[in-house]
């Protein structure tokens, strides 16, 4: 049930090249990162999805945001993504753990140049600045590094090792469906059932 070298179920898989944009495709999905604190309190916040491949799901981040904090106290996350029109959606549930070095330098070098500034001045004291110190403050960051970001050291990415994928697709013409894979807790074997949607 499961490809030679991979850690998803062959159904699953093929659902998730057939749904999912693929790496070379610039735009990343949007996806809501799910995650739990150290007092055991939930959150969720919006990242992009920068690849997946046969061991699991990749995103990045500032290594001290809240959400890095969370998945050192709680490394149990799930990841949403939903098409628009709510035509389908792919709930991915797992545990995060560091991704590779290299992987990480290739989503940071991947990134657009907004996307690799914003890496540094997504701060908490950026954010508290007026808004017209952030326009100036970033105006004048992005003139003295003439448009070039290297990668700082802050920039973490995480691979999460999927334990359960549930797939919903809705249909005008009757109800929607959800079919769900599931890794025994042992890590031996994935199941299928189909739930309602």
């Amino acid at each position: 049930m499961t490809v030679p070298g991979t850690l998803i179920p062959d159904e699953a898989w093929d659902l998730l090249v057939d749904w999912l944009p693929s790496n070379e495709d610039p735009e990343r999905p949007q996806v809501t990162l799910s995650t739990v604190d150290s007092f055991g309190d939930p959150d969720a916040r919006t990242v992009l999805l920068t690849s997946f491949d046969e061991k699991g799901f990749y995103f990045n981040t500032d290594g001290a945001s809240r959400k890095a904090a969370d998945i050192a106290a709680h490394p149990a996350v799930a990841i949403t993504v939903l098409w628009p029109g709510f035509t389908h959606q792919v709930v991915i549930r797992g545990t995060a753990a560091p991704a590779p070095p290299v992987h990480v330098a290739a989503a940071y070098a991947a990134r657009s140049p907004y996307l690799k500034q914003l890496a540094w001045l997504n701060t908490h004291e950026f954010a508290a600045l007026p808004r017209d110190e952030r326009v100036a403050q970033w105006a004048a960051f992005e003139e003295a590094h003439a448009g070039v970001f290297e990668q700082p050291e802050s920039w973490v990415g995480y691979l999460v090792t999927p334990t359960r994928l549930t797939f919903w697709s809705s249909n005008g013409d009757t109800a929607s469906q959800r079919v769900e894979f599931s890794l025994a807790a042992d890590g031996g074997s994935w199941s299928r059932r189909y739930l309602a949607g």
